[in-house]
């Protein structure tokens, strides 16, 4: 480890294959939590490289508890959390709306870092059981068109790096790799991201797979499409930036789309808007970012994706796919 600090700390960039090796060697408990402190600080400086984080990423999907559904055409809505805006859980909803339209979703995620709820702390007090068997993971996908894959589970090796992570208290390039490493690699992925520079970087690592992917950054700081100011979207065919006008809405005042200061406080929010009962905001942006999945997946033009997500929340299937889920 001494010489690949020294690498770094002279600002030098680590290869694919460096990168991978040494990941693995932390994950594998072959370093001091000081040396890994040190070397996730380096990292603090800068955002890794493409060829650093490609590797970094290989090694984690090495490691993990793989899944596979391979015979699904499934669809992974997460962000990289990290932008601190306390909204309701907007992509664990926008999930349960895409699976109620008939779409396979394997949606990744745990408790929440920069929010007071992540999707971990909602799912779990309404109910939904975490596994990382692959048999009841499938029943799940059969039975209620989404299985949730709570990361921990997935990625015993990261334990290693969890005390050191909270020690240190600050984000570091882990919370960057918690999209890319899906222990089921899902076909298709729309991921938000918190700053520009990693959309960037996003859209270069999945422009280097055979991903659909759509990649969102809000310009006022959200990692999901909040309605309330213009946003990037980069995807496999264009790179724009656009605003509500996009799916034919009206901008979003921030303060419609905050969460719960408790869990069950977000749980209520939750289920409020699956049922119905959401505010117009609320609604609208939930349907904004479940119609861009549906576009990811399908590739059809926005407005008919947008019918099937308001169909989805409208008719009551989404609300159903949840239902069904806690019931398996």
């Amino acid at each position: 480890m001494k010489e690949i600090l020294e690498h770094l700390f002279e600002y030098n960039k680590l290869d694919y294959n460096q990168s991978k090796r040494v990941l693995i060697d932390i994950a594998t408990n072959k370093y001091s939590n000081s040396e890994i402190a040190s070397f996730i600080t380096a990292f603090k400086m800068r955002n890794p490289s493409i060829e650093e984080m490609e590797g970094f990423r290989d090694a984690l999907l090495e490691l993990c508890v793989g899944i596979d559904f391979n015979d699904y055409n499934t669809i992974d809505l997460c962000g990289t959390g990290g932008d601190g805006k306390d909204t309701f859980n907007i992509s664990t909803i926008s999930s349960f709306v895409v699976a109620g339209s008939g779409f396979k979703v394997t949606k990744h995620g745990n408790y929440g870092v920069s929010s007071n709820c992540g999707s971990s702390n909602v799912l779990e007090s309404l109910g939904v059981k975490f596994s990382n068997d692959e048999s009841y993971l499938k029943k799940c996908l059969e039975g209620s068109n989404i299985c949730y894959l709570h990361a921990p589970l997935f990625h015993p090796s990261m334990k290693n790096v969890a005390p050191v992570r909270k020690d240190l208290g600050f984000k570091t390039f882990f919370n960057l790799l918690g999209p890319l490493v899906n222990p089921s690699k899902p076909q298709n992925q729309i991921t938000g991201v918190y700053n520009l520079e990693t959309a960037r970087l996003y859209g270069y690592i999945f422009k280097n797979t055979d991903k659909n992917f759509s990649i969102i950054y809000s310009l006022d700081g959200y990692d999901e499409i909040s309605l309330t100011n213009e946003f990037k979207l980069i995807t496999n065919k264009e790179e724009i930036i656009s605003d509500a006008s996009y799916f034919k809405l009206n901008k979003v005042d921030p303060k419609k789309i905050l969460g719960g200061k408790s869990v069950k406080e977000s749980a209520d929010i939750f289920v409020k808007i699956l049922v119905g009962k959401g505010s117009e905001s609320q609604v609208n942006v939930v349907l904004a970012n479940s119609s861009l999945a549906i576009r990811t997946l399908t590739g059809k033009d926005i407005e008919e994706c947008y019918s099937i997500a308001k169909e989805s929340l409208k008719s009551g299937k989404a609300y159903n796919c949840l239902k069904k889920l806690i019931e398996l």
